[in-house]
């Protein structure tokens, strides 16, 4: 009797969860993709967009057209921790992923309104629910509310944590929050803004290195160790 062939096995599946206004999450989340890519991993995307009425004009162009009022004027929505209109990419409600990365900009000292929104959404549990998850928080200086936040907000949807990383940027409270406004609001690096001498901002080639390390660490953990070639 002739045996039936086994089918093959289907290739582990990342989904890179995100939602990116000056595509800093998208870099990190973009670097970690080179590392599932090679372990053999299908790697899927699914932007979140922005779709609230009260807040998508601003964040539908860069750099923002009025940055200190725009900027500041999430700061009552986020710090009360609100919720608004998104629109996700069909892969979230089709695929069926081993592990999914979430991509989460601090705004505001917390997870940002779209992510928080999808987080919340009915769409969340059927994606998360019994899936681990590894969380890449991009951010100025402050990041374990944001973290701890987007661990919490999965948990509730049935999501198994995995790991968390953050990528900070130099400087000290006011000059990196001049250096990212400045960025916000001109879409370019400058020595100095409003007379005062401005650190680096957003990633750089060091945080895409250690996202690269991060995801080999994660990948270990959900797939196995890779055996190291002799």
């Amino acid at each position: 009797m002739t045996e039936s062939p086994q089918p093959a096995a289907r290739s582990p599946r990342v989904l890179l969860l995100y939602y990116s206004y000056t595509g800093q999450a998208k870099k990190v989340l973009d670097a970690a993709a080179t590392v599932f890519r090679a372990r053999g991993c299908e790697v899927t995307e699914a932007p979140i967009e922005f779709t609230d009425p009260r807040y998508a004009e601003r964040f539908s162009r860069f750099p923002m057209r009025r940055v200190w009022p725009e900027f500041i004027g999430m700061l009552p929505a986020q710090t009360l921790q609100r919720t608004g209109d998104i629109r996700t990419p069909d892969a979230v409600r089709t695929g069926d992923y081993d592990l999914i990365c979430i991509g989460s900009p601090t705004w505001w000292d917390t997870v940002s309104m779209p992510l928080r929104s999808f987080l919340k959404s009915h769409e969340a549990r059927p994606l998360l629910e019994g899936k681990r998850f590894a969380v890449f928080v991009v951010c100025r200086r402050k990041w374990r509310k944001n973290l701890a936040g987007v661990r919490k907000l999965a948990e509730k949807k049935g999501g198994r944590y995995v790991d968390g990383i953050h990528f900070t940027y130099p400087g000290g409270e006011l000059p990196s929050m001049l250096s990212l406004t400045s960025y916000l609001g001109t879409g370019e690096y400058r020595d100095r803004y409003l007379g005062v001498k401005l650190p680096p901002t957003n990633i750089d080639d060091d945080h895409l290195e250690e996202a690269r390390r991060f995801a080999a660490r994660v990948a270990d953990k959900v797939f196995g160790r890779q055996k190291q070639e002799t």
